[in-house]
């Protein structure tokens, strides 16, 4: 049962920590200028690199015989470590 919480309460903080980063990428981009030119590239350059890794971790968990739960695990990884970098970088620029 706390397994159970524990899934949905990391599902519900990393739903909020991306809402946050669109939010505040929306923000950077609204104000213009080359600021907003070089987040608008960085996001789809973040966003390609960002599944190729989700992509690399899946299909190596796959291939070494894990399961399908271990394997959506590790493709989980990358994906919270790029969110949680934008989550951070986003907040100190618009501070």
């Amino acid at each position: 049962m706390l397994e159970s919480f524990n899934a949905w309460a990391e599902t519900l903080r990393f739903a909020c920590e991306v809402q946050n980063v669109v939010s505040l990428r929306l923000l950077r981009m609204a104000q213009g200028g080359p600021q907003a030119a070089a987040e608008a590239e960085l996001m789809i350059a973040e966003k390609i690199a960002a599944f190729a890794d989700v992509e690399a971790a899946i299909a190596q968990a796959l291939s070494a015989g894990e399961g399908f739960m271990v394997a959506a695990e590790r493709g989980y990884a990358p994906l919270r470590q790029c969110v949680g970098a934008n989550s951070s970088r986003l907040a100190r620029a618009m501070a």
